[in-house]
């Protein structure tokens, strides 16, 4: 069906006419999600009712979710009948159809997957560790084939049979794991599958990213794997481009639309595409997109879509956002985890050096000069390096000055053109320049191949907003927040997704970290989840916009105690020690080893 922006849909319903008459149906099996989202769903009437495609031609045999949701949006005028989506019945090679569940439990041990199931869906599919054993469209086997894939990962061996029987998919994995190419090679074959795609048609499969930068490394992908299919048509569709040759692509027919949530919103408001024939969903970074304020767009999308399709939804941390968002939009679901869920990874070695503000600059300057000399010694390019820092006029600074050295340096940040942008990407990857100053545009779904070390010049943190209600309401908020500085809640997700940049698919990777005073909140949370690491336990970080309200409330109250305790001591607010006031993040066997720690952290 096509999409009909909210405020028109009560408006004018007896003037749309349509070539289908829909009738609302109540399948058995989903009469549970229909009182769940209190909206119907529309079944449509097509030209294809004996199993027949497009041309004419039977159709392979239609398999699909049982629970699917799709919104009460009325149908776009079409001059055709939409064709049914086609889910054909999909089976691995025999040999990965033998193996034992106490095979496939082997299997998922030793690639460190963790696949869950609700108790009244049946198993998930058995993960193949052989690109041959999946059955693939040759063409696609033929393209794995030239870019040299020899084997799946661990997200590619357990999210790809998952996605090709048909089956919805939560995938949670930490960056650098490959799971682009996991929803991107099931989506190619799926839609292989499907009718033909006419002028005004399309797309068959959609996904969704937060960045302009992601999404153009996935339609890179996308493009890699169907480079042997001229008839495959991708269109990228994102902000900060020209929007008439986006606009032409779509009403020509595309195949695959890899989009920004925003910029699809506009276009299909735009009447330039439609949803009536998307039977294939990704959302990717869908954490990422939450924290970006991109819910009320995907809903709208997601609302909207036919009633059979498939969806995917990858996330590098699992928030109980989007825990909500997995349980409304996706049937029985396998949910698939690789490794530890939002946790530094363990091939990256992190520094922490405590340092004043004003000593930053030079302090970075004689690390990335050392860092080239070393290089120059040894023979070697300088090595890859991504400076963070926090805004973007930061940004070109330290660029500049980095410049000024002779070092070769670019910046990347919001404020720059889509094309500026894409030349730095083209230039930091291709190695003409080596060190890449970014903001937090930089920290998710960038995928740099030979990213050495990551340097956070300004470790990430949230604003606090102030409201100015007088001369000396705001002389008291900022007397407060001079003395709680440090108490502003940072985001552990951030630093944890900015050092995946490096140590990416198994390569080794180093992060180093400045930090000073007001940073104590984050810094005793990374020293914890390495100590953790260290002693082989399992941790999960909260993450989500719900989780750091509870930090957020909680660092209030430790700051209400400390003012308090001060109060009945005599000493007064000022006398509280910053770093001494979160000892109680660190844990005990932590605090005993601190002195042997020392010199790790260079503080």
């Amino acid at each position: 069906m096509s999409y009909v922006p909210p405020h028109l849909r009560n408006n004018g319903s007896a003037t749309v006419a349509t070539a289908r008459t829909p009738s609302v149906t109540l399948d058995n099996n989903n009469h549970h999600h229909h009182n769940h989202n209190n909206h119907h769903k529309l079944a449509f009437t097509s030209n294809n009712n004996n199993n027949t495609n497009a041309n004419g031609s039977p159709s392979l045999p239609s398999f699909h979710n049982a629970s699917r949701r799709s919104s009460a949006a009325l149908p776009s005028p079409r001059i055709f009948a939409t064709p049914d989506p086609v889910f054909p019945q999909w089976q691995p090679s025999e040999r990965a159809s033998r193996m034992t569940p106490e095979q496939i439990e082997e299997v998922r041990s030793r690639l460190n997957l963790d696949v869950t199931v609700a108790s009244d869906s049946p198993p998930a599919p058995a993960p193949i560790e052989s690109f041959t054993d999946m059955c693939l469209h040759s063409s696609i086997m033929k393209d794995i084939a030239y870019h040299e894939y020899t084997r799946p990962t661990s997200i590619q061996a357990q999210a790809m049979p998952i996605a090709l029987s048909g089956r919805d998919l939560l995938g949670c994995a930490e960056t650098g794991s490959g799971k682009t190419a996991a929803f991107t090679i099931p989506m190619i074959q799926h839609c292989l599958a499907q009718p033909s795609i006419r002028r005004n048609d399309g797309p068959l499969a959609l996904v969704l990213a937060p960045t302009r930068e992601l999404a153009q490394q996935i339609e890179k992908e996308v493009k890699a794997f169907s480079r042997s299919l001229e008839s495959l048509k991708t269109a990228i569709v994102v902000g900060g481009t020209n929007i008439e040759k986006q606009r032409a692509e779509l009403r020509a027919g595309i195949e695959i639309a890899v989009a920004t949530p925003g910029r699809f919103i506009d276009h299909l408001q735009q009447g330039n595409t439609s949803l009536s024939r998307i039977s294939f969903v990704v959302l990717d970074e869908a954490d990422r997109m939450l924290d970006m304020g991109f819910e009320p767009q995907i809903r709208e999308v997601m609302r909207s879509l036919p009633e059979k399709h498939q969806t995917l939804l990858f996330s590098a941390t699992m928030p109980v956002e989007i825990e909500a968002l997995a349980k409304e939009y996706l049937a029985s679901p396998v949910q698939v985890k690789v490794g530890k869920v939002s946790s530094p990874t363990t091939n990256v070695s992190q520094t922490l050096v405590k340092i004043s503000e004003n000593e930053k600059i030079d302090r970075l300057l004689d690390l990335l000069v050392e860092d080239a000399s070393q290089a120059e010694k040894c023979g070697h390019p300088f090595p890859l390096t991504i400076v963070f820092v926090e805004r973007k006029t930061r940004c070109d600074e330290v660029a500049e000055a980095l410049v000024a050295q002779g070092l070769s340096a670019v910046s990347l940040h919001g404020g720059r053109s889509q094309s500026e942008r894409e030349a730095a990407l083209h230039d930091f990857r291709s190695g003409s320049t080596n060190i890449l100053v970014a903001t937090d545009v930089a920290s998710r779904g960038l995928d740099v191949t030979g990213v050495s070390h990551v340097i956070n010049l300004d470790l990430p943190k949230e604003k606090i907003i102030r409201k100015r209600t007088g001369i000396f309401h705001y002389l008291w908020i900022a007397f407060l927040q001079l003395l709680c500085w440090h108490l502003m809640c940072l985001t552990m997700e951030d630093y944890v997704h900015r050092i995946g940049r490096t140590g990416r698919a198994g390569s080794t990777g180093l992060a180093t970290s400045f930090y000073t005073d007001r940073d104590m909140f984050l810094v005793a949370n990374i020293r914890k989840a390495i100590a953790d690491a260290e002693s082989g336990n399992t941790l999960t970080f909260a993450t989500g916009k719900v989780a750091r309200r509870k930090e957020k409330e909680a660092a209030a109250a430790q700051k209400e105690a400390n003012i308090a305790l001060s109060k009945q001591l005599g000493l007064g607010a000022a006398s509280i020690n910053i770093e001494d006031k979160y000892k109680f993040m660190i844990t005990a066997a932590n605090i005993k080893r601190e002195g042997a720690a020392d010199s790790a952290w260079d503080d």
